[in-house]
Formats: structure tokens, C-alpha cells, sequence
């Protein structure tokens, strides 16, 4: 069940011919079911054009402009982003962060770091969410719970929670001394 929460990354050179792409360059990915996962193509213009009649159908297609990655930037110390959160929620293959997912990637997409490139619906009618990362060309496949109204303040308590800098625990006041008691009077 893990391919169902696979991350591929843009590639920098033309899956076909293998010649590096150019800032700014148009490309088309192409994104294959194969069963137990899904594999990315990355082709340049002309490499997509050259595509034989009888290729086989992918299961998602876009066309992107290129940027070179950027250099990474230091990592906030003792603070989760949603990013990192998606990140991680996507590694698991565990169903109990199904919503957080879904939730993580739509406010990702409103922030402008994911853009969703496509929507499948399943033959039981389930939605797959498929969303490329605006920098680093990375696909995340999410599929679409589908929440109700009901279940979104629930799980905005649990992200905000995440989403929080860490907060030291609260100290305790100082507890002033007693004052001396004085001495007994001696007659």
C-alpha cells in the first residue's frame, strides 16, 4: 500500500534521450501505474513529440517549465511545517493519517508550494489527488478522503498541535522563603 503515498522526484534530464534540460525549458511528465507503484517520466519537447502512436497510455500527463533546485535551506530547529509533516505522513503506511494527508497537502496547495495537476476517480468512485511540488518538481499522489464538515475541526486541533513550535514546559513561580521567625523572648 505504500505506492499509494510515493514521492518522485523531477528529474534533470530528458527520460528519453538523456540530455539535461535548460532553465526555463518546457518539458511533459508522465506518470505510468505499474501495479505496486508508479513510475515518472520526465521528456523534453521534442522527445514527447517522437512518441510512438501505439505508446502506452499514462496514467497522469503535464507539461512544466524547468528550474534547477535550488540550494537547500536550513532547516528551522524544533518546529514541524506542514511539509515536513506531509513528508513524513506520506513515508508511513499507516491508514490513520489518511485525512492529515489529504488536509496537509490542500493547505500546501493554497500556500503555493504544491500545484494539483490531476484528479482520478477510481471505478468504486474514490478521488486520487495528484499534486507536483512548485520547487522541486516532486510528485505526491494523495488520495481524497472525501471529509465531512464534521471531521475537519478535530483534525485542525490535531494539525495546529503538530504545526506549533515546541513550547517549553511551564516552570513553576519561585517560591519566596518563609520569613525567620523571631526568637522566643527570654525574661
Amino acid at each position: 500500500m505504500n505506492q499509494e503515498w510515493s514521492i518522485q522526484g523531477r528529474s534533470h534530464v530528458c527520460s528519453a534521450t538523456g540530455r539535461d534540460f535548460a532553465e526555463g525549458e518546457s518539458f511533459h511528465t508522465l506518470l505510468f501505474d505499474e501495479g505496486p507503484g508508479f513510475r515518472r517520466e520526465d521528456l523534453s519537447g521534442e522527445a514527447f513529440a517522437a512518441r510512438p502512436a501505439g505508446a502506452p497510455a499514462p496514467f497522469s500527463l503535464w507539461r512544466s517549465k524547468y528550474l534547477p533546485p535550488a540550494p537547500p535551506a536550513p532547516e528551522p530547529l524544533g518546529r514541524h511545517t506542514a511539509e515536513d509533516l506531509l513528508r513524513r505522513y506520506m513515508d508511513e503506511d499507516t491508514p490513520q493519517h489518511t485525512h492529515a494527508r489529504y488536509l496537509l497537502a490542500v493547505m500546501l496547495e493554497r500556500k503555493r508550494l504544491l500545484k494539483e495537476v490531476e484528479v482520478k476517480k477510481s471505478e468504486d468512485g474514490r478521488l486520487t489527488r495528484i499534486y507536483e511540488h512548485t520547487k522541486t518538481g516532486e510528485v505526491f499522489v494523495v488520495p481524497d478522503p472525501q471529509l465531512r464538515l464534521d471531521q475537519l475541526a478535530a483534525l485542525q486541533v490535531e494539525l495546529s498541535a503538530l504545526l506549533s513550535p515546541d513550547t517549553a514546559a511551564p516552570v513553576a513561580a519561585p517560591v519566596a522563603p518563609e520569613p525567620p521567625t523571631p526568637p522566643p523572648n527570654e525574661p
